[in-house]
């Protein structure tokens, strides 16, 4: 690994000084090595301060992903602005609620959300300034324009680890999506304590290729590029993951280390005419995001040829806070079914519901302690103390310790779906379905899908007199509701269950999909 780094503005100061020829990124075949990310995220900088951006102000990037996004995130970073990166498969009102409840400043938009951006920002007074994305290796008179006018010197600043970096939303539990804040530190607590530990559960050197699966609006994402970046490594963008794409950029670039989840390593593995001759370069493949079956790792293991190693954690943690090494992915280490184990000097325990740990073999919440930790819920105090208790991260997710500090994950206490690695939650889906009039209430699970994880499932109950059809809802949900968090099948019951309290019956709805599959989250 590379030397102790603390922040995102050590990483590119140091191998801009360093290797300042490396190649730090590719995408579409064009190559920016780091004394140019380092240069021109000076750019960034610049632009961002005259434009009257100040430390703690928000910026957001919304479109998919190019060298462009990077270039914000380091300077973002040398100026202390905070990035919000925003999911582009959003629908237009989630886009605005996550501009809204940030108090974005500046937005960056690629072409394909010129429309969004172009119908949102004259309702949201605290946006000045909309920066067009020109399209990667096409410049135009956007960001490029807006680029050239500023100058290269070095940013003056304090930046230090705890301070903001990214703003990352979640789905929350009561229909709104939450900013979770993480400073530099969420970026570098996992490298730190493995380089000091000399464990190589999870390792980077500078002669790697990595492969950014996930896209960087996800926790999964930005941390596995970051991590690529501080070691020095050459990192793979793709602007948009396909399964053809990425085998290709594996086979032609010869990537040696990924970051997936289990329904991209499906498909890449049943890709036509793909063999295992394709995957001969890797060397690690980290997987995590969503469930796995016992069939589809297995499948895996073989097919890749590589070692593996799974990462489980939340966006509140600074991503992954427990993982099961490549030395625990033997069918005969009986742990292929665990999340893992903390990381050296990380705190894991299954707490009863007063937080106090319970013992190996009992089911209760767990906990995770670890210097990754978000800093906060974007103003929302009582929430973020709820969560963050007494140095500890309170995840909503239920599991079981073995006698050897592995973590088996059982349930998820908050309800959450991950749809091929997107967070969604129920009581956002059913927010939008009740405003159908036909429907009198909703419940939404989600069912096991061997391709996606999970898919979503809403049991509507009509309003009495009135028939409502499949068709209809899902003409009515279209543009309400990012694709991926729109139910793939609806069943029409009578009666949502509830308990005394009124507290929807999830498990009862979702158990006889869930029968016989050993893992039920990832």
């Amino acid at each position: 690994m590379a030397p102790q780094l603390r922040t995102l503005v050590d990483v590119v100061r140091a191998h801009a000084a360093r290797q300042p020829d490396a190649v730090a990124m590719i995408c579409e075949g064009r190559r920016t090595d780091y004394a140019t990310l380092h240069r021109v995220s000076n750019q960034v900088a610049h632009g961002l301060q005259s434009g009257g951006v100040r430390a703690g102000d928000r910026v957001a990037y919304l479109g998919r992903e190019s060298e462009h996004y990077y270039e914000l995130l380091f300077g973002a970073a040398k100026c202390g602005a905070v990035l919000v990166p925003i999911n582009w498969r959003l629908a237009a009102d989630e886009v605005e609620h996550i501009l809204r409840d940030s108090g974005t400043a500046v937005l960056f938009a690629d072409t394909a959300a010129e429309a969004v951006a172009d119908r949102l920002a004259p309702e949201l007074p605290r946006l000045t300034t909309v920066v067009r994305l020109d399209e990667p290796g096409a410049p135009g008179a956007g960001f490029t324009s807006w680029l050239a006018a500023q100058p290269d010197t070095n940013v003056l600043g304090r930046v230090t680890p705890d301070t903001p970096l990214v703003q990352m939303y979640t789905s929350g539990t009561t229909g709104l999506p939450k900013g979770v804040v993480l400073g530099h530190r969420s970026f570098f607590g996992v490298r730190n304590a493995l380089a000091e530990a000399g464990e190589k559960w999870i390792d980077f050197y500078p002669e790697d290729i990595s492969l950014i699966g996930m896209a960087g609006f996800h926790i999964g994402g930005i941390w596995w590029a970051t991590q690529g970046f501080a070691a020095g490594a050459t990192n793979v963008v793709m602007r948009e993951f396909t399964t053809a794409g990425a085998v290709e950029l594996i086979r032609t670039l010869g990537v040696t280390t990924a970051c997936l989840v289990p329904a991209m390593m499906r498909l890449l593995l049943t890709e036509p005419g793909v063999t295992k001759d394709d995957f001969t370069t890797l060397r690690k493949v980290i997987y995590g995001g969503a469930p796995i079956s016992a069939g589809l790792l297995a499948r895996c293991v073989e097919g890749f040829g590589c070692e593996f190693a799974q990462i489980y954690g939340l966006t509140e943690t600074g991503n992954t806070a427990v993982c099961l090494p490549p030395a625990d992915h033997t069918p005969d280490s009986g742990r292929m079914q665990a999340a893992g184990r903390a990381y050296p000097g990380f705190g894991l325990k299954v707490a009863d519901s007063a937080g106090n740990p319970l013992p190996p073999g009992e089911i209760g919440e767990v906990w995770l302690r670890t210097p990754a930790a978000m800093l906060e819920y974007w103003n929302l105090p009582e929430a973020t103390a709820k969560t963050l208790v007494d140095g500890w991260v309170v995840t909503g997710d239920a599991g079981v310790l073995d006698e050897d500090g592995y973590l088996f994950i059982r349930d998820r206490i908050k309800d959450m779906i991950i749809v091929a690695g997107e967070n969604v939650y129920p009581a956002e889906i059913e927010n939008v379905i009740g405003r159908h009039p036909k429907v009198a209430e909703s419940a939404v699970v989600g069912v096991p899908d061997e391709r996606w994880g999970e898919i979503v499932h809403a049991f509507v109950v009509p309003v009495e007199g009135e028939t409502l059809t499949e068709r209809e809802l899902a003409l009515f949900l279209k543009g309400k509701l990012a694709t991926f968090k729109q139910p793939l099948r609806y069943e029409f019951i009578e009666k949502v269950p509830r308990n005394p309290s009124g507290k929807i019956l999830r498990r009862e709805l979702r158990e006889r999909f869930w029968q016989g599959e050993e893992r039920r989250v990832s």
